[in-house]
């Protein structure tokens, strides 16, 4: 049988419209089924709790319910990698931050991925302070109080951290290298498992995400002695900033927000990042964010994308003086 080109052209016209129509049909009824957020952290830690905050609003909006898959581990990258070789239909996210696409790109000299072209940035949720932590009954109640007694006890400076190359991790060497004192780091898989060692008494002191510490505060177990941004956190007024306790040229801050599994339509991460950006200008949401002294800091797919460049470029150095690049 001969076929003429005048039908094989209508045919692959025919079936290039079919193809067009059903990856249009995919877009349009997205999302059909629960949508899956990769985190890096154990269960309960920072990673989660912004992801709930923000649960209800767009389970409303996107008519599906959310899942938080926890994958803790070196320093965020083991997550990094479960999210990065997804299946790329719009069905999975990452919960982004300051370790994994802020410092990992500079502290891995084999990243699992690289936050330049993978991980697509879909928006950007807070930004917040760390802050120095320690519990409530070591009679020490304030930075220079820590200070003196690491100067005088060097070898009981234990710390710890959400894992190696974290922002908690990097703050804690800063002080340490700052007051003169060779610190021992004690990392974790995660906020939650490093605040758990901090209230068991297994380190001295954390420097971690303030919305962590906000209700062990409030029940009188822990004290914070200062918080590491430049300026005073508006959620908590009256700790201390650590340069106004003598700490010179600190200001670190951290943040958590939304990327999409690599090769996610652009349709679909426009998408959820419209609903993110929508979701932070709901009042009960920006109160929630607040309340555990956090503020609320919305950036749709393409801002976010140009910030975390801006933090791979800010945190380089810091890796580096740190002299904490794990092979």
């Amino acid at each position: 049988m001969i076929t003429s080109r005048r039908g094989v052209l209508l045919g692959s016209i025919a079936l290039g419209a079919s193809a067009l129509t059903r990856t249009s049909f995919a877009q349009d009824v997205w999302p059909s089924k629960p949508i899956r957020f990769i985190s890096a952290g154990a269960p309960g830690g920072g990673s989660d709790i912004f992801v709930r905050v923000l649960e209800s609003r767009l389970k409303e909006k996107l008519g599906q319910s959310l899942f938080i898959e926890n994958h803790p581990g070196a320093g965020g990258m083991t997550a990094a990698a479960v999210a990065n070789s997804a299946r790329p239909d719009g069905y999975t996210f990452f919960i982004s931050n300051v370790a994994t696409n802020g410092i990992g790109v500079s502290l891995y000299r084999k990243p699992t991925f690289d936050p330049k072209k993978d991980l697509p940035p879909v928006g950007r949720i807070a930004t917040f302070s760390n802050a120095l932590a320690i519990r409530a009954d070591k009679g020490i109640n304030s930075l220079s109080d820590l200070t003196a007694y690491l100067r005088a006890n060097p070898k009981a400076g234990f710390f710890g951290s959400a894992g190696s190359g974290t922002s908690s991790h990097l703050s804690s060497l800063l002080y340490g290298q700052r007051i003169g004192v060779e610190l021992t780091h004690v990392p974790y898989k995660g906020t939650a498992a490093n605040l758990n060692a901090l209230l068991g008494g297994e380190v001295l002191f954390s420097i971690d995400n303030l919305p962590l510490y906000t209700q062990h505060v409030k029940a009188g177990t822990l004290k914070l002695l200062a918080v590491t941004r430049a300026v005073r956190s508006p959620s908590n007024p009256e700790v201390p900033t650590m340069q106004e306790s003598g700490i010179r040229d600190f200001d670190i801050s951290s943040w958590y927000g939304i990327s999409a599994a690599t090769g996610t339509p652009q349709a679909i991460v426009d998408r959820m990042g419209q609903e993110i950006v929508s979701a932070l200008a709901d009042p009960d949401v920006i109160a929630k964010i607040r309340a555990i002294g956090a503020d609320p800091a919305p950036l749709g797919p393409q801002a976010y994308a140009a910030f975390i460049n801006a933090e791979i470029q800010k945190w380089a150095p810091l890796v580096k003086a740190s002299n904490a690049i794990v092979d």
